[in-house]
């Protein structure tokens, strides 16, 4: 497919993709054909119908399921919850008074072919309540309900512009009723295949799909054929969606077919261990897993085990989020009771209470005492017994795994589930314990399929800097190297007052000190969007870092480790020379750290501070506490001052991989112990020392060097850049760029039209810009020639002059002031722009309101310069933004707008074919930005003056300008309207009721009462 073809191409291969799959119809282009439910209701009825249920459980169940779906009273997730349920497991009807109900099923989930599946395109979608008309792409029904909706994308437009009108879809705004029976969103484009999600997934956690052991290739069709076949479909609809927790999630590729391939293990009643990397979803693949277990064999009963209390917590809280029951035993006594009994058939332990003693005799012993507490009785654990071990390369050896066997009966089955590697010596003793691996999923794939995010690896060398003062300004110039000389001038005056004291100082104050900077000069840690972890290498030191911290200034840190201070622990430390014990220093520190909380307290206070608000909490400083386990926090840096190796090691830095919002484009980690022995070495390898208990293959692709890295960032971005500016032109003007970008402004659509491509411009140039600032200072160790990084760094600035033009010439600039922050900060210290202070201007008022305040002559001198170069592109700049003022304020007034829409549209034309002189352009545009702004008629006679509002304006144009009425029905809505009445339908049909009192029609007043949503002054 050529570059530049239109999505409609795309669209229709993919319908006849559809419609040519087995069971599926197709439905016809629906964009003349509103539908206002998501539910096809003639459609469903004869399937039921077919399905052999009588015409009153068909409309019964029609009526509950209604219910469900259109209930605005609750939010989307909540209607798509209740949906779901109907969806899964039927309708419960009454046939007739006194009868018993009868389960009328929607799906048949058991035979994937006797359903009916249908596809439609250009299904246009009356807004809800006070929202507005949108027309998705495609449609796939499943008995007439719409379970999937697919947004295309031509070749030249990113699959995240698709992701973003779905979610845009979804809002109150637009369509949102329409999801509230959908299971699969999905976003396409022949050149990025096919990313997928359900109702409320975020952008960043769309995913490519994959088949098992398969290559990205970004192949739509075969992407979208394998999660649309009938079976497929109703398998993921029907075993992989979960509402976590106030969060709607369908299953990643790696869950989906881990669990496929350990229910064949279960089949023939074998163990064995799934590997899935930290960060993929390894414990809803455990929830997925034991759900099905528990559905679909009677007998079984699932033991979730795991061996350490925070966990066995957190397994519990997993389960609970899902609306599993789960019974948590107490102690070994209470999990013998349980398992000696048929219920409950879910339940989590530690692993220790199966055995606390340490010697052989011990495990016997232990064992007799539990069976003497049922009271002599000979103990058999009830039920088929799955037992689903957490984390299993720490759990399962010796006489401890021995004491689990001879207590759960030769009948038990284990499957082992483990986040990291196992360990070379390990490796023999859990596969002979469980089995052979049933699924494995590597942190290379992981990373490759998005799920995690790269880890970019730096070991810092700061012994080389202590006690000298040259060493320390040579610190300096390395890390301000690629700033520009403002910023590095204003660093340095700084820098000065501390040069002689670092180079007096150990150490922990050096890596206090180049912590602190890095909180300055990383965009992520700067902006308040990102944090870090630094691990100690004990409670002391901890304490220690964290006074130095302190006595910078730099205050938004905590330590969180497992010290409780007790009184006991300041008692006869005194030295009597005025020096702390280690145990009085570390009491002191802690007692001015809670400021009277309990440890437990303040660590959760600081916990919710550094994930919900990492601004106000930007460092935690840890020894062991919060590297493991999934709740534990994410961060963007990780910081290691301690000797780490192996499992202990994996689970920390990978602290840093989670996704977390399109500015986080990777976890960084810095070592401050050289743990991989790379300073000295040539060829950097990750996989030896700190890892070497690992097989290589094991830990391949986990840590990557950050130059290199960094620097296929870099090309990739710029790439990405030079293709998606190529269809303007070769060496294109400003005013082609403009005309590219935003589009013709005497064509209404044209603005709407070119957003996909000004929201890629913005998001690729806010990813050179932050690649650039991973290697301005580095750019010759990253290879790049003196020219090449003089390149390099015109990119960048020409680049971010064109987003700035963009933004401004579209109308933009406020808007995305509020979401630019990091940009603003990279801005100011690696190009600064000239023109900063009257486009700060620009970006708080807008150019209309400057316009309307000064004169198009005048605020046109606030422009970009290379903007004011050209009259043509000033004139373009001008009337897109007045074109975005049409498009944002005709809700409110749809004639008024619609006839200013075709002022601007002649102004355009007159200047375009040299009609009308530059002057003379500007006076009348600036006349038509005044009246606008004021709602002044644009042709024709004035208001009356009893048309004193926006609102009665809008009543009057709307009512063929009868001021009577206009009048009467403003004095209506005002009579009539409740608080919130605007989304609450009861209420709007009391309202629309009142315009009908005033002598409308039914469907003139509900029609009239779009634009009175849209008021100001009715709401």
């Amino acid at each position: 497919m050529k570059i530049g073809d239109k999505e409609w191409a795309t669209q229709q291969r993919v319908v006849k993709l559809l419609r040519d799959l087995p069971g599926y119809t197709y439905l016809g282009n629906w964009e003349d054909k509103p539908r206002t439910s998501p539910i096809e209701d003639e459609r469903l009825r004869q399937y039921l119908l077919r399905q052999g249920y009588g015409p009153v459980l068909v409309t019964g169940a029609l009526l509950k399921l209604h219910q469900a779906a259109d209930n605005v009273t609750v939010s989307l997730y909540e209607r798509n919850k209740a949906v779901y349920q109907l969806l899964r497991y039927g309708i419960p009807v009454k046939p007739e008074a006194g009868k018993p109900e009868v389960t009328v099923k929607l799906v048949r989930w058991d035979a994937p072919l006797a359903n009916d599946y249908g596809v439609a395109q250009e299904v246009t979608v009356p807004g809800g309540p006070g929202g507005h008309e949108k027309r998705p792409d495609v449609v796939l029904y499943l008995n007439g309900i719409a379970v999937g909706v697919l947004e295309l994308k031509r070749s030249t437009v990113s699959v995240q512009e698709g992701i973003r009108q779905n979610l845009d879809n979804q809002k109150k705004l637009f369509i949102e009723h329409f999801f509230s029976t959908v299971q699969l969103v999905m976003a396409g484009s022949d050149t990025e295949g096919l990313r997928y999600g359900t109702t409320g997934t975020e952008a960043t956690y769309y995913l490519e799909w994959l088949e098992d052991g398969e290559e990205p290739a970004h192949d739509l069709d075969r992407h979208l054929t394998q999660l649309c076949s009938p079976a497929r479909l109703l398998s993921l609809l029907h075993d992989f969606v979960i509402y976590d927790r106030g969060t709607k999630k369908l299953c990643r590729p790696n869950q989906y077919f881990g669990v496929l391939a350990a229910r064949e293990y279960v089949a023939r009643k074998e163990g064995g261990v799934v590997w899935h990397t930290q960060g993929s979803g390894k414990s809803l693949t455990m929830v997925w897993l034991a759900k099905w277990l528990l559905e679909t064999r009677p007998q079984a009963r699932v033991l979730l085990l795991t061996d350490r209390d925070e966990l066995d917590e957190q397994i519990e809280k997993v389960f609970r989020g899902v609306n599993e029951t789960i019974y948590r035993t107490k102690n070994g006594r209470d999990l013998v009771t349980q398992l000696h009994k048929a219920e409950p058939r879910l339940l989590c332990s530690l692993i220790h209470k199966f055995g606390r003693r340490k010697d052989d005799a011990g495990y016997e012993e232990y064992l007799r005492e539990l069976a003497a507490g049922l009271g002599g009785g000979e103990f058999r654990a009830k039920g088929e017994l799955w037992v689903l071990v957490d984390e299993c390369h720490r759990t399962q050896s010796g006489k401890l795994h021995e004491a689990m066997k001879k207590l759960l009966g030769a009948g038990a089955t284990l499957i082992g589930f483990t986040g990291t590697p196992l360990l070379k010596t390990d490796k023999k003793n859990t596969l002979e314990t469980f089995g052979p691996f049933i699924h494995t999923y590597k942190m290379d794939a992981a990373v490759r399929d998005g799920v995690v995010l790269e880890l970019r690896y730096e070991a810092r060398d700061i012994e080389q800097y202590i006690g000298s003062p040259k060493k320390i300004d040579a610190w300096f110039e390395a890390k301000t190297a690629g700033l520009n000389d403002y910023t590095k001038a204003a660093l340095k005056r700084r820098w000065g007052t501390m040069q002689q004291v670092l180079s007096a100082k150990g150490r922990l104050e050096i890596i206090a000190q180049d912590i602190i900077e890095d909180m300055t000069l990383r965009p992520r840690l700067h902006s308040g969007r990102g944090n870090a972890l630094l691990v100690a290498g004990s409670i002391e030191e901890a304490c220690k870092y964290y006074e130095l911290f302190l006595s910078k200034g730099f205050t938004k840190c905590a330590i969180v480790t497992s010290y409780e201070p007790h009184i006991s622990q300041a008692k006869g430390q005194g030295l009597g020379t005025g020096a702390a014990t280690a145990d009085l220093f570390k009491y002191d520190t802690y007692q001015k750290m809670l400021g009277g909380k309990t440890a437990e307290d303040f660590e959760q206070d600081v916990k919710n501070q550094f994930v919900d608000h990492p601004a106000q909490m930007k460092l935690l400083i840890v020894v062991d506490k919060l590297l493991t386990g999934f709740d534990a926090p994410s961060a963007s840096y990780l910081y290691i001052d301690k000797q780490m190796r192996d499992h202990g090691l994996f689970q920390a830095i990978c602290r840093v991989n989670r996704l977390d919002g399109e500015d986080k484009e990777y976890g960084y980690v810095v070592d401050y112990k050289d743990l991989f022995k790379s300073l000295a070495a040539a060829i950097k390898d990750y996989t030896q020392e700190a890892f070497d208990g690992y097989d290589k293959k094991d830990v391949e692709g986990l840590l990557s060097n950050r130059l290199t890295a960094g620097r296929k960032r870099l090309d990739e971005v710029r790439e990405q850049l030079r293709a998606l500016c190529e269809p303007a032109g070769t060496s294109p003007t400003q005013e082609q760029y403009i005309a590219y970008f935003c589009g013709n402004p005497a064509k209404a659509d044209d603005l709407k039209a070119t957003e996909g491509r000004r929201r890629d411009l913005y998001k690729y140039t806010m990813a050179l810009l932050r690649a650039y600032a991973d290697l301005a200072a580095e750019l010759p160790a990253a290879g790049y020639t003196a020219a090449e990084a003089v390149a390099v760094k015109h990119e960048v600035t020409h680049y971010e002059a064109l987003r700035e033009t963009v933004k401004i010439a579209s109308g933009e600039a406020p808007d995305l002031k509020a979401y630019e922050p990091d940009m603003r900060q990279l801005l100011d210290m690696y190009v600064k722009a000239e023109d900063s202070e009257k486009l700060a201007e620009m970006e708080d008022l807008g150019l209309i309101e400057l316009i309307v305040q000064r004169g198009a002559d005048v605020a046109a001198n606030g422009l970009p310069k290379q903007i004011r170069a050209s009259k043509e592109a000033v004139a373009e700049t001008i009337a897109n933004n007045v074109r975005r003022l049409i498009i944002e304020e005709t809700a409110t007034n749809p004639k008024y707008y619609g006839t200013m829409s075709k002022l601007l549209e002649g102004l355009v034309e007159e200047r375009r074919k040299g009609a009308l002189e530059y002057a003379a352009y500007l006076a009348q545009i600036t006349e038509l930005c005044r009246q606008m702004k004021a709602k002044e008629a644009a042709s024709g006679p004035a208001y009356p003056a009893a048309l004193d509002s926006a609102g009665k304006k809008a009543l009057y144009d709307q009512l063929e300008n009868n001021e009577t009425l206009s009048l009467a029905a403003d004095a209506a809505i005002q009579y009539v309207k409740k608080d919130n009445w605007i989304g609450n339908r009861g209420k709007e049909i009391e309202v629309r009721n009142a315009l009908v009192g005033c002598g409308l029609s039914k469907e003139e007043a509900e029609k009239l009462l779009e634009v009175v949503r849209a008021q100001r002054e009715y709401r």
